[in-house]
C-alpha cells in the first residue's frame, strides 16, 4: 500500500454493553459474515492490507476490543475468558448468527474461550500470533507478563513502546495515518492498563488448555515461523489439542497479516471456501 493513501477501513463508534466501541463495517452484505478483532498494540486499521480482498468474500465487521485500539476500557473484561464473553455480545449486537472470526494476537485466547463456552456460536475461527502457553512467550511480551508489577511501565512513553513494535515490521512501512492511529490508541495510561490482559495469561491459559479438546469449532491457525514474541510452539500447542484444526506456519514474524498480507489472505479465503468443513487435528 502506498504510504500516501488513506486507509481502506473507515472506523466509527457504537455502544455495546454500555461501552463506547470502535468498529468498521465493509457494508455490502454477503452470504458469509466475519468478525475481525484487532491485534495489540495496534487497532482495527491493522487489517488494512487484507481488508479489500476479504471483503470480496464476506461482510466484514472489525472491532477494537475494550481497552484495545480506540475502544473504551472496562477493567473486568481484561482477561481472555471475560473478553471472550464480550466477543459473543459483539456478535449478538450486530445480529450475526454464525459468523467466521479472525482473532490474531490478544484476541486468540478470547476467541477460543468464546467458542469453548458457547458451542456452535461461530462458524469458524482464524487465530494465531497470540499466547497460548504462558511460559513459552518471548522477548518483551514475556517481560510484561512476568513483571512483578506495572509501576515501572507507568513512567515509560507509550508512543515509544508502540513504535518499538510496529515500526520494525519486516518488509512493511506502516503508513503515517495508521501509525498515528496506533499511537493515539495507547496514549496516556491506555497502554499500561492494556497490559493487565496479558498478565492474566499465567492464570487463564492453563484453564483454556483444559478446554481445547472439547472445542468443536473449526480453527485455522496462522503463525509466523520467525515470531520471537509468540514462538511457533504456541501454535503447535493448539494444533495438538484442538479436535478440528488446520495449522499454517508462514515465512513471517509476529505481524503476519501486515508482513505477508497476500499469503495470509490466501489462507483465510481458502479456509472460508471449504477448508473449515474438512479439518482434523492432524491437518
Amino acid at each position: 500500500m502506498n504510504t500516501a493513501t488513506k486507509p481502506s477501513i473507515q472506523p466509527k463508534f457504537t455502544t455495546i454493553d454500555g461501552l463506547r466501541i470502535r468498529y468498521a463495517d465493509s457494508g455490502e452484505d454477503r452470504s458469509s459474515h466475519a468478525l475481525l478483532f484487532s491485534p495489540w498494540p495496534e487497532s482495527l486499521l491493522a487489517f488494512d492490507r487484507v481488508w479489500p480482498r476479504l471483503a470480496e468474500q464476506a461482510r466484514l465487521i472489525a472491532v477494537d476490543l475494550p481497552g484495545f485500539g480506540h475502544s473504551e476500557r472496562r477493567e473486568s473484561l481484561l482477561t481472555p475468558r471475560d473478553m471472550g464473553g464480550f466477543i459473543v455480545r459483539v456478535a449478538d449486537e450486530f445480529g450475526l448468527q454464525s459468523p467466521h472470526v479472525i482473532a490474531p494476537d490478544v484476541a486468540t485466547g478470547a476467541s477460543l474461550f468464546a467458542a469453548a463456552d458457547n458451542p456452535g456460536r461461530f462458524r469458524s475461527l482464524v487465530v494465531g500470533s497470540g499466547g497460548t502457553v504462558a511460559w513459552q512467550l518471548g522477548g518483551v511480551l514475556n517481560e510484561w507478563v512476568m513483571a512483578p508489577d506495572l509501576e515501572p511501565y507507568r513512567k515509560a512513553d507509550p508512543r515509544a513502546i508502540v513504535a518499538a513494535g510496529v515500526t520494525m515490521i519486516e518488509g512493511y512501512t506502516v503508513p503515517p495515518a495508521i501509525l498515528e492511529d496506533y499511537y493515539a490508541a495507547y496514549d496516556g495510561d491506555r497502554f499500561v492498563e492494556s497490559m493487565r490482559y496479558v498478565r492474566a495469561y499465567p492464570e487463564q491459559l492453563p484453564i483454556l488448555a483444559d478446554l481445547l479438546p472439547t472445542l468443536e469449532t473449526p480453527v485455522q491457525i496462522i503463525g509466523g515461523l520467525w515470531d520471537f514474541v509468540v514462538p511457533p510452539s504456541n501454535h503447535r500447542f493448539l494444533h495438538l489439542r484442538l479436535p478440528n484444526n488446520k495449522m499454517d506456519l508462514i515465512d513471517s514474524g509476529h505481524f503476519a497479516w501486515e508482513e505477508k498480507p497476500d499469503v495470509y489472505t490466501d489462507i483465510v479465503t481458502k479456509w472460508w471456501d471449504d477448508g473449515y468443513t474438512a479439518t482434523s487435528s492432524i491437518a
